[in-house]
């Protein structure tokens, strides 16, 4: 089932169309990221999910409710994590995550949560004494304290060092094997290629692609092998290939949209011949080279 239906979303202000016709789904239990350059319109596709701004046309549906109408039944079962959040600066973590998990009919523990997001040593801390990273950690541990159905996550990693990254993408497929929606908005996109069960690139208020990052990233691209001729042979004693061959020296790259094919072939000549490919690679493009593509051309 889907827990999240957009269809011809439409969003202006003044003459700048944020949103023009977009349309998407999010299924219940799924990682589900939306990509573009600033200005794209996931900001304000984001708030109007969220209930926090109002849409021109369309229509939304997230977990059964229209977000503009949902009221408090909705924002029960949901979080948000923003990208920039003001706190009391006088609380302690372990006050603020207490104060907000009162707003929910079924919070988690406070101190589990705390723990959770690695704030274990900084409980008693108040929020004006901690670093960038910690105040995001603590903005996890509140959009999570109320047991949310779905969570909204804009930027989440921002200011987190490489090791307060990678536990935060353990939380968040955690969160996915224990069967929370988790809509996620960043710029990183390594994040998004490991943590996304489909993306959404969007450009100039536009929907220019949906799927799964490995299809994205694969699906009418080309790929590049790479090798070294062997001894005694040259570029015309290749097999024939469906890439288009460069040579430089012994340096040889074919790119190819029929990777398994052609590497097929390759490695078959050279165990015909008796020889090694030494230096041999296969490159498939990233989810990020597929993003420049769409959002450049």
């Amino acid at each position: 089932m889907s827990a999240v239906i957009v269809e011809g979303l439409r969003k202006s202000y003044g003459t700048v169309q944020a949103l023009d016709e977009v349309g998407f789904t999010v299924a219940e239990g799924e990682v589900f990221a939306l990509l573009g350059p600033n200005g794209a319109g996931k900001t304000t596709a984001v708030e109007i999910l969220e209930g926090h701004r109002g849409r021109d046309g369309g229509s939304v549906s997230v977990l059964g409710f229209d977000p503009a109408t949902g009221g408090r039944p909705y924002r029960e079962r949901i979080g948000i994590v923003l990208q920039e959040a003001g706190f009391e600066e006088e609380f302690s973590v372990a006050e603020l995550v207490r104060l907000f998990a009162g707003f929910y009919p079924n919070p988690q523990v406070p101190d589990e949560v705390i723990e959770q997001v690695g704030l274990k040593d900084k409980r008693d801390a108040r929020v004006r004494t901690l670093s960038g990273g910690q105040r995001r950690r603590l903005d996890l541990a509140l959009g999570l304290v109320g047991r949310p159905e779905l969570l909204f996550l804009d930027e989440p990693t921002t200011g987190f060092d490489p090791s307060a990254r990678h536990h935060a993408w353990e939380l968040i497929d955690g969160l996915r094997a224990n069967g929370t929606t988790i809509l996620l908005t960043t710029h990183y996109m390594d994040e998004a290629q490991h943590l996304a069960d489909r993306v959404a690139v969007l450009r100039g208020g536009r929907l220019l692609a949906v799927g799964p990052p490995e299809t994205l990233g694969g699906a009418g691209q080309e790929s590049v092998l790479s090798f070294r001729l062997p001894e005694g042979t040259a570029v015309a004693d290749l097999p024939a290939l469906t890439g288009t061959i460069e040579a430089h020296g012994p340096a040889v790259t074919v790119r190819t949209e029929h990777s398994a094919r052609d590497m097929h072939t390759l490695t078959g000549w050279a165990l015909e011949l008796r020889v090694e490919l030494t230096s041999l690679t296969l490159a498939r493009p990233t989810l990020e080279d597929v993003y420049l593509n769409l959002v450049e051309s």
